[in-house]
């Protein structure tokens, strides 16, 4: 069969875009720039460990009670636990 028969075919082997094939419109939230919830859980176990590490921080400057120390210092360390068990989950 010759090249020229085989046009309505696609080349594997091609490196140009291929083309789009038309499909239902996207949800709202749907798309190359939407923001995933696991994004959002990411930021925000980000803000609780570094807003739960300066606030230990300034308890200590302060001279607060051992209660206040050890419950900002609990919810750090699980936040960060959390981030580093989704950061090893992502991996497989």
């Amino acid at each position: 069969m010759p090249h020229q028969d085989r046009q309505d075919q696609q080349d594997p082997y091609r490196l140009d875009v291929p083309q789009a094939v038309p499909t239902a419109a996207p949800a709202p939230g749907d798309g190359p720039g939407a923001v995933s919830r696991g994004d959002v859980l990411r930021t925000l176990l980000w803000a609780v460990v570094v807003l739960s590490a300066v606030a230990n921080m300034a308890l200590s400057f302060t001279g607060a009670a051992a209660p206040l120390h050890l419950a900002s210092g609990v919810v750090t360390v699980l936040a960060a636990g959390a981030l580093v068990v989704r950061g090893l989950r992502g991996r497989r």
